[in-house]
């Protein structure tokens, strides 16, 4: 039976050298393509495939941890592969919270791409070596802890208040709340406020 794979990536090039690689074999092949989390939810409606290979970051809209949810809560729902060049472990957790079938670097070799498909077309987890130490020692030591204010100011931040919003709400300078943010996207690993969001809440810490 062929194994029916869709790309998302907001880059067209990493769409185009991933579809050779996973064209390959005969019993995999690229069904469709979509550039953006909204595109991918879209696409996968009109395809319906066995696998979705997803990159973590895709510029503006849904992120892949949220593709990822959203696919996961559907009755009828593929597998997705997380494939990616961050190997956060606040992200690498969040995924597998959201229910990735697998997380695996852009730097995998062409083969272990194939093996992961497979595994996950059978409803199996693939997660290579380095990527499962990673795991093993985010569940020994779980996530960064927030503090309340800084709780706060993440909280503040998904209701998508600015800056002047949150130091008013808290009774603080700005520049206060910008150092609780430094704060935040440090703990987090992340460099963005709706990462920053999505971690936090993927986490549990708000």
């Amino acid at each position: 039976m062929t194994i029916r794979v869709i790309l998302v990536d907001d880059h067209p090039v990493v769409r185009a050298g991933l579809r050779s690689v996973i064209d390959a074999p005969d019993h995999i092949t690229v069904v469709g393509e979509a550039s953006s989390g909204e595109e991918a939810l879209a696409v996968v409606d009109e395809l319906e495939p066995d696998v979705v290979m997803c990159d973590l970051r895709l510029g503006e809209g849904i992120d892949g941890i949220e593709v990822t949810k959203r696919l996961n809560a559907r009755p009828k729902k593929p597998a997705v592969l997380i494939l990616t060049t961050f190997d956060n472990d606040a992200e690498i957790v969040a995924a597998l919270n959201a229910g990735a079938a697998g997380y695996l670097l852009k730097d995998i070799n062409p083969e272990d791409i194939s093996t992961a498909i497979e595994k996950a077309s059978r409803g199996e987890t693939y997660l290579p070596p380095e990527i499962s130490s990673k795991v093993i020692a985010a569940m020994r030591n779980p996530g960064p802890k927030l503090t309340r204010r800084e709780r706060d100011v993440v909280k503040l931040l998904a209701t998508g208040a600015s800056n002047a919003q949150i130091a008013q709400e808290l009774f603080v300078t700005e520049a206060t709340v910008k150092s609780h943010l430094v704060n935040v996207f440090t703990k987090l690993g992340v460099d963005s406020r709706s990462r920053a969001i999505r971690v936090a809440e993927d986490q549990g810490l708000v």
